[in-house]
């Protein structure tokens, strides 16, 4: 791997696409999409995931954030895992907020921000060669982004609708 990838802010960047590639398209093309779950609900008659998840976002990820590594030298193999596992991170979360009764996009800090970008940095973080100290800049940082940039989205999203 080319040094250049195990900077915490190579990570960060492919975090932010992976993370952000879904947002980006339902902004611009609206948030008419299939959802993942196929409007399905669980036992607890809540949605499996809820509306916000598609499959329009898992593919813009998974397909932006392997290009992206790649055209960093980083390897397009790097790009899809950090994806794939973003994507299981954000969809594990959308589960978990249904389960207790939160609606589709509702915001919780932090809760929000940890499994998209923890279980990357985790199973990327050696083969990138960053330290502890490289993957909490990485996973801080996207938090702290995430947690400015969602509500701009939002509003973003709001304004578009009218």
């Amino acid at each position: 791997m080319p040094p250049h990838c195990g900077l915490p802010l190579i990570l960060l960047l492919l975090l932010l696409l992976a993370n952000g590639a879904p947002v980006i398209l339902g902004l611009l093309f609206g948030a008419a999409a299939r959802p993942v779950d196929g409007g399905r609900v669980w036992r607890d008659g809540r949605p499996v995931f809820g509306r916000s998840k598609t499959w329009r976002g898992l593919a813009a990820a998974l397909v932006l954030t392997p290009v992206a590594a790649w055209i960093l030298g980083c390897g397009w193999s790097l790009g899809l895992t950090i994806a794939l596992a973003a994507m299981a991170g954000d969809l594990l979360a959308s589960f978990t907020k249904r389960r207790l009764g939160l609606a589709s996009s509702a915001s919780v800090p932090v809760f929000d921000q940890l499994p998209e970008t923890l279980l990357p940095a985790l199973l990327v973080g050696e083969a990138m060669g960053l330290d502890w100290v490289d993957l909490g800049l990485a996973i801080g940082a996207f938090v702290v982004l995430d947690l400015v940039l969602t509500p701009v989205g939002k509003w973003l999203a709001g304004r578009r609708r009218r």
